[in-house]
């Protein structure tokens, strides 16, 4: 996985006002969460922001980043678990992260990529992308940035689903009925076939 830098700042002061004046000051409220544990038992999480600008290189991107995070000096690697932006001007909002180790697995969704010429599309038919994104599981340092799935083989009115791929050291888990890719019948393929016949 490709890895970017971000700095941040502690913030102490949290809730819906705190976050209106932060994001006044051209700032996204931000959350990590990592191994510490409240007494609950939940996660707790370490409050901080960022600015627009700097956040903007790992979110408007298709690639998928861990992010080395600078909080006031202190270091901490990270995925970005989840955004929140606003429903109308699409502004960013909120961003939460998930601290990663070396060894412990996170789920996150990785790029799909298909090579090949299908053998469906030479006999006329359509390639149809239909997730651009598998939720793979594993420790950070073994995702790859892009999940490459050959279709030279898939044939007209065929479909390649996730319980068909595997990739070495990778838990997939998008459910393995969901169709990644098919070829569709086009009309030049059924008057190719009628033409055959």
């Amino acid at each position: 996985m490709k890895e970017i830098a971000i700095n941040g700042q502690k913030r102490d002061v949290t809730g819906k006002k705190a976050s209106k004046m932060i994001r006044k000051e051209g700032l996204v409220p931000c959350n990590l969460y990592g191994e510490k544990k409240g007494e609950n038992g939940m996660p707790e999480a370490l409050s901080f922001t960022v600015s627009f600008p700097e956040l903007r290189k790992a979110v408007y991107t298709p690639h998928v980043y861990v992010v080395n995070l600078n909080i006031d000096g202190a270091e901490h690697k990270a995925i970005i678990k989840e955004l929140q932006f606003h429903p109308t001007t699409d502004a960013l909002l909120h961003a939460d992260f998930y601290e990663v180790t070396d060894t412990k697995d996170i789920t996150v969704g990785i790029p799909v990529k298909l090579n090949g010429l299908a053998q469906g599309v030479r006999e006329g038919g359509k390639l149809n992308l239909s997730i651009r994104k598998i939720d793979v599981t594993a420790p950070y340092k073994q995702i790859p940035e892009i999940l490459n799935i050959d279709v030279t083989n898939l044939g007209l009115g065929k479909a390649i689903k996730v319980g068909e791929l595997s990739f070495e050291g990778l838990k997939l888990a998008t459910p393995a009925q969901v169709v990644v890719c098919s070829v569709k019948e086009t009309r030049a393929s059924k008057a190719a076939a009628a033409a055959a016949e």
